[in-house]
């Protein structure tokens, strides 16, 4: 494994989506999540997250930590069985060692066996106690950078679930879908240096996890089509280097250099200028346009795009 991350990093991911739902709310019937005051999109940390943990998945031989149908406990007690196997009594596992050498040596275990342990953290201590790591690669919700308007589809089967079913219905049966007409979300991410490489807290994320991490924000729609999503892609990350570990500059600075702006027929207009009034709705990633301001970035700063 190549060496710990000693660089700070803030990102900004640029995604679209087109006819689908990127993030269903199963609290109101799995609507595309809005913001009620200012009606725009939403995508949670967590769904971006499990994008990425099941791309990381596909694409290279890590371990993940958080997959559908694991059982946390099992892997906790895999790291307990590598650190000390003379403990097997249930009672046992529930704290972490009074040795903390032993206990932070448990969590180490965890951080170099599973990669979105040592990338977004863990609080392992369901049951089995193996610790809690705070993981130095942190998203921020996605927020569509103009309201959306969500649609509901009606749509119909024509198989019967049940006997009863084919009877009364003839087969048909309806259902429905939401979806949004076109949506471009913008979402922030943090990478910090003293949680991936500090003696005792760092998790042990790495440069070799870290490109990792790029190739799945940049690849990990490819891999997660359905027919509810629609058509998802990522358009464009921006990555802005520190030199340091602890930063050289403000994260909020950064992103604020980052704009996004409406195109139609050959002008560029800020994103809630008046002069877009009566514009059509965009529907394509050929709408906008995205700058960055590069003149006055502070010494020992470096804008990457990928």
């Amino acid at each position: 494994m190549s060496t710990a991350v000693t660089n700070r990093y803030e990102f900004v991911l640029y995604f679209d989506v087109t006819n689908g739902n990127p993030n269903g709310d199963p609290d109101a019937g799995n609507m595309p999540r809005l913001d009620p005051e200012t009606n725009q999109g939403l995508v949670s940390d967590v769904a971006l997250k499990r994008k990425v943990r099941n791309y990381v998945a596909l694409a290279s031989d890590n371990r993940i930590y958080m997959t559908e149908g694991s059982t946390l406990n099992l892997l906790h007690k895999e790291a307990w069985a590598a650190v000390m196997p003379e403990v097997t009594k249930a009672e046992d596992l529930k704290k972490l060692p009074k040795d903390e050498a032993k206990a932070r040596e448990l969590t180490a275990w965890m951080c170099a066996n599973f990669w979105d342990v040592r990338t977004f953290g863990a609080v392992m201590s369901t049951g089995v106690n193996a610790g809690q790591v705070r993981g130095p690669v942190q998203f921020s919700f996605a927020r569509s950078v103009e309201p959306i308007l969500p649609l509901e589809i009606s749509i119909t089967r024509m198989a019967a679930t049940t006997e009863k079913d084919a009877e009364d219905k003839g087969g048909r049966t309806m259902g429905r879908k939401h979806i949004v007409p076109y949506g471009l979300y913008r979402a922030h991410g943090y990478v910090s240096a003293p949680l991936a490489s500090h003696p005792a807290k760092g998790t042990g994320f790495s440069e070799d996890d870290l490109e990792l991490l790029w190739q799945a924000l940049g690849n990990m729609f490819d891999h997660d089509r359905s027919a509810a999503r629609g058509e998802m892609a990522s358009r464009k990350l921006i990555l802005f280097r520190h030199q340091s570990a602890l930063g050289n500059a403000q994260a909020q600075s950064l992103f604020d250099r980052v704009k996004t702006h409406r195109v139609h027929q050959g002008s560029a207009q800020e994103i809630g200028s008046p002069a877009t009034d009566n514009w059509p709705p965009a529907r394509k990633w050929e709408d906008y346009a995205v700058t960055i301001d590069r003149e006055g970035v502070p010494e020992g700063m470096e804008i990457i795009e990928r």
